[in-house]
């Protein structure tokens, strides 16, 4: 079900990151587009793999606050889309749906018995 989630959610900001390549005069080749997913997806793989084999709770520890610092970095970035653009009711409709939305995907993983 993890790995589920994570392919899609690495899909979406894939789609996100290559979107606007389509606009391009200079549309990219599918061997560009192949390496740049190894490159982002390879590490994830590579992760799991790993994960499989071998557990350690100090490691896990570390990267857990990686991604919260990695969270905490794009909630910055959001409030100064907010000064920028003068939106902050909307910026605050949309953390709070993000986190609820985290705490749905935590309920269905819980539920799902994973």
């Amino acid at each position: 079900m993890l790995i589920i989630g994570f392919g899609l959610h690495n899909a979406t900001e894939g789609f996100g990151i290559v979107g606007p390549m389509a606009g391009e005069a200079e549309v990219p080749s599918w061997g560009f587009l192949g390496l740049m997913g190894l490159i982002g997806g390879g590490p994830t793989f590579l992760g799991t793999v790993v994960g499989q084999a071998w557990v350690s709770p100090a490691l896990a520890t570390v990267f857990f606050a990686v991604a919260g610092g990695s969270i905490l970095y794009v909630v910055i970035q959001l409030f100064e889309v907010c000064r920028r653009f003068a939106m902050p009711i909307l910026v605050a409709w949309m953390l709070l749906l993000g986190l609820l939305l985290g705490f749905a995907t935590d309920w269905v993983l819980v539920a799902a018995g994973a």
